[in-house]
């Protein structure tokens, strides 16, 4: 692969890296400035999930700015709305300020969930998308990682300890805005604006190995017949089927419950009986785990398939959370065993639905709608996301630890079962296509 296809693949997975850290850091932080600020379980889940509705705003607010502007520039606003929520968070001095500076962040990764992924599947080929798209996932995962990391090694560093936590996410905020600058604008979306010679010098600098005239006249191809068809609207034929399947991959990506093991583990060791350092430093172990089999499956991503990697999963993932909530909630297995079920849940969706979610959402839909497509997918994915997140302390606080824990994981077993009926017939493959190819093929 071209050495510049590669750096500029991986400045926009910084976006992912900070997805995954500003999504994360919370879950050590967590049981330090609940206290620092006296938070109830109400108000715990909201101080969570405001994060989680800027997200969703973000998500649902990136298309129409990544069609008028272009997917770089926007990822530019992202990485200064990072800035001012490490900041902000960092250094609030009440609550609402500090969900003020959760809810600046949350925009920051909602934009960047529809963008970072959009843009590296318009710079990629189609031989090597796959494992392109996600590197982004994998750039979520290490951001996860050095999150549960940066928390374990600043737990004893004093009562502004969890300040320090979130100051921390400045750092690679900085630098991503930085980089941006070093970068090329998608060759889609300057085709798409009329800047067909820019686009060519992209095409040929990043794929020299490709026929430039060949791919340029795919996509003028692409946007005229959708031009012409009037494509453009997400909910009428022929673009309704490819909404609702981005759609349903966002939702059920979240009814896995992997946002609950990423933003409540610490707190669902401690109500097994672990101490918070303890705790803490099993999420670490479970963010090293997410870390391999997402390199594995980055791997093997084109050469299995989204689909067969995807149902897999699914099955592996609805086996494990349903051993968890039954440990949880029955002991049969003498508890012992709770971290290793996490493990492999974890495991399973890192290898399956972690790796192919943001490839299929910036793969199925077309090129004129597809900035809006993943927009509309990753709303999806974080209107359940900010759901269950709010819910489950609530839940756990009525219900108490074990009953509120068990019955919310075996809630997520269920619905990851039904997921792999629904993808087993809906879902169709998209693997070692270009992206014009794929929207040809499922008309």
């Amino acid at each position: 692969m071209k050495r510049k296809l590669l750096l500029y693949t991986l400045v926009a997975a910084i976006g992912g890296l900070l997805y995954g850290f500003d999504t994360a850091v919370i879950n050590g932080a967590l049981p330090f400035f609940t206290g620092h600020f006296g938070l109830n379980d109400v108000m715990t889940g909201w101080a969570v999930s405001s994060a989680l509705l800027g997200c969703i705003v973000g998500a649902i607010g990136a298309g129409r700015p990544g069609d008028r502007f272009g997917r770089r520039d926007m990822l530019k606003v992202s990485a200064i709305l990072f800035l001012l929520s490490a900041i902000g968070t960092g250094l609030a001095t009440n609550i609402q300020l500090f969900i003020l500076a959760r809810f600046i962040g949350g925009l920051a990764v909602g934009v960047a969930s529809v963008l970072s992924p959009t843009y590296i599947s318009e710079i990629a080929p189609a031989s090597h998308r796959g494992r392109l798209i996600v590197s982004f996932q994998l750039a979520i995962v290490v951001g996860i990682l050095v999150a549960f990391f940066v928390d374990y090694l600043l737990i004893h560093t004093g009562p502004n300890n969890w300040r320090f936590m979130f100051l921390s996410e400045s750092l690679p905020a900085l630098l991503f805005l930085v980089l941006l600058f070093r970068v090329s604008r998608s060759p889609r979306w300057l085709v798409k604006i009329g800047k067909h010679e820019e686009a060519e010098k992209v095409i040929e600098e990043l794929m020299p190995e490709e026929d430039t005239g060949e791919i340029l006249a795919e996509i003028r191809k692409s946007l005229e017949t959708e031009k012409q068809e009037n494509q453009e609207r997400l909910f009428r034929k022929p673009n309704l089927k490819f909404t609702l399947i981005g759609i349903t991959i966002g939702m059920f990506a979240q009814f896995t419950g992997i946002a609950i093991v990423m933003y409540y583990a610490t707190d669902i060791f401690r109500a097994s009986g672990f101490s918070t350092d303890s705790a803490i430093g099993q999420t670490v172990i479970l963010g090293l785990v997410n870390l391999v089999f997402t390199i594995l499956a980055m791997r093997y991503i084109d050469r299995i398939g989204r689909r067969k990697m995807l149902l897999t999963g699914m099955l592996s993932m609805a086996l494990f959370l349903g051993l968890f909530a039954l440990e949880f909630l029955f002991d049969p297995f003498g508890g012992g065993v709770m971290l290793f079920f996490l493990i492999g849940f974890v495991a399973s969706f890192a290898a399956s639905m972690g790796a192919v979610v943001f490839v299929l959402l910036a793969e199925v839909f077309p090129n004129r709608i597809r900035s809006r497509g993943v927009a509309m997918g990753s709303f999806a994915v974080w209107i359940v996301n900010g759901s269950i997140t709010f819910l489950f302390p609530v839940v756990v606080g009525a219900f108490g630890d074990g009953i509120g824990i068990g019955f919310s994981f075996a809630f997520f077993s269920v619905m990851t079962f039904a997921g792999f009926f629904i993808f087993r017939k809906f879902l169709f493959e998209t693997s070692n296509m270009t992206l014009e190819e794929i929207e040809r093929k499922n008309r």
